[in-house]
């Protein structure tokens, strides 16, 4: 496997337009498919896992047409047909879990196979609340002498006649809300999800483009499965603020840097990153304001001198994919950051809180974790440089991008195992990246 070398830079500038968002793309390709007509999306992000979601409903019977802007021609909530054998969605988490939702309503029997790592990720948070609306599944159970009861791919899924319930989230989480909303489509009753903490509200907002009768109040979302679904016809994709994320991070932390986003999806519930930066005392402005079905805008990113921050466990949410490459902010940062309730990371794709932990103690970053209660923190003293290193990116795409931010701000050449991974997400990073090495 051929290492990827990342050589230090002094500064970045230029400006860059970023894929979709993967998260509006999952929820774009899904709803246009439940609704009659076509749909044509603009700006559709062409990585791994929103491909992986075009390919599922390809199977399901829904003719879609592939590119840069697609159009999907949806067949209603009863429209799609049983799968010729079992589908195969990689190691998309989102599709997965949105998927069963979907499924949940048909009235065939499908089996769903994942990719290595996500076989090995807990899938009882939305198995459960699916089987009380009345969907039947069988999933592979955790080992006999686990200490925790689980569930986790490949599963079969029998759909059928749902029931409303009204269910209160264990954990928060925006795919298993959204799987029950999108369930609640096929129920004659009310859904209602109670969230413990708010999550992204891309499902509700897309629910709502498509006449849903969907109402949020506080921390509760609710959807009458009575309504048919309706196209808008079109929608535009805005750019990822996950995506983002590592440009605002390496131009905070290169002097003299100069880096324009354009496009960037503003949602409130995906801000977090934002607000964490500016805190830490990053220069960053947002431009061109717009809100249409989700707000939208420029951001300008220079380079400053980050301080440290505390992050509660309130704001994990709205940052949780952006943790790693803030870990990475925060080893460059004066002072001492705390990030908490970070124990989700566990779960994704890899590790993350080990994935980062030790890749940064590899060049010299002070960076540990703590345990208490079932919270996780993670604690970070920031020094005056990193170091170049031998680096793993685990599989992990978001690990693997937030260590070549590392080593752009590094003393010396750092070296990656493997940065295949990174089309998972953003197939041309490294592409967007070199635009902006002067």
């Amino acid at each position: 496997m051929k290492l990827f070398v990342v050589k230090p830079v002094k500064r970045l500038q230029g400006q860059v337009y970023l894929p979709g968002d993967k998260s509006i793309a999952h929820r774009a390709i899904i709803l246009s498919a439940l609704a009659y007509g076509k749909t044509r999306i603009e700006n559709f992000p062409p990585n791994d896992d929103c491909l992986t979601t075009i390919s599922v409903f390809k199977k399901l019977g829904i003719k879609i047409s592939k590119g840069n802007n697609i159009s999907v021609f949806g067949k209603g909530l009863t429209g799609f047909k049983k799968p010729k054998g079992p589908i195969f969605i990689n190691e998309s988490g989102t599709t997965l879990r949105l998927l069963l939702g979907i499924l949940a309503g048909q009235n065939f029997q499908t089996q769903i196979k994942a990719g290595k790592a996500l076989s090995q990720r807990p899938m009882l948070r939305v198995i459960t609340p699916l089987r009380l609306m009345g969907a039947k599944i069988i999933a592979k159970p955790s080992a006999a002498n686990s200490l925790k009861p689980e569930e986790y791919p490949p599963i079969i899924i029998k759909g059928g006649v749902l029931k409303g319930i009204t269910y209160k989230l264990p954990v928060a989480s925006a795919q298993v809300k959204s799987a029950l909303l999108l369930a609640g489509l096929f129920t004659k009753e009310e859904t209602k999800v109670i969230e413990p903490v708010k999550t992204r509200d891309h499902t509700e907002r897309m629910l709502e483009f498509f006449k849903a009768a969907v109402k949020v109040k506080g921390n509760a979302v609710t959807i009458n499965g009575s309504r048919k679904l309706a196209s808008p016809g079109l929608i535009y994709i805005p750019g990822d603020i996950s995506s983002a994320a590592f440009f605002l991070v390496a131009a905070s932390l290169l002097s003299n840097s100069k880096v324009i986003l354009k496009k960037v999806v503003l949602n409130p519930s995906r801000t977090g990153i934002i607000d964490v930066l500016k805190r830490m005392k990053a220069s960053i402005k947002i431009k061109n304001y717009k809100s249409h079905e989700e707000p939208v805008a420029d951001i300008e990113v220079k380079g400053s001198r980050l301080h440290a921050t505390r992050v509660t466990k309130k704001e994990i949410p709205s940052l949780i994919d952006e943790l790693p490459v803030l870990m990475v902010a925060s080893s460059l940062a004066k002072g001492k950051t705390v990030i908490e309730g970070v124990q989700e990371l566990r779960v994704k794709e890899t590790d993350r809180i080990n994935s980062m932990i030790e890749n940064l103690s590899k060049m010299g970053a002070k960076i540990s974790s703590t345990e208490k209660g079932g919270q996780e923190n993670i604690i970070i003293e920031g020094v005056g440089c990193l170091k170049g290193a031998k680096l793993k990116s685990y599989g992990d795409h978001r690990t693997a991008m937030s260590m070549i931010v590392a080593g752009l701000t590094a003393d010396g050449n750092s070296l990656i195992n493997d940065i295949s991974c990174i089309s998972k997400s953003f197939p041309d990073f490294i592409k967007s990246l070199k635009t902006l090495i002067p």
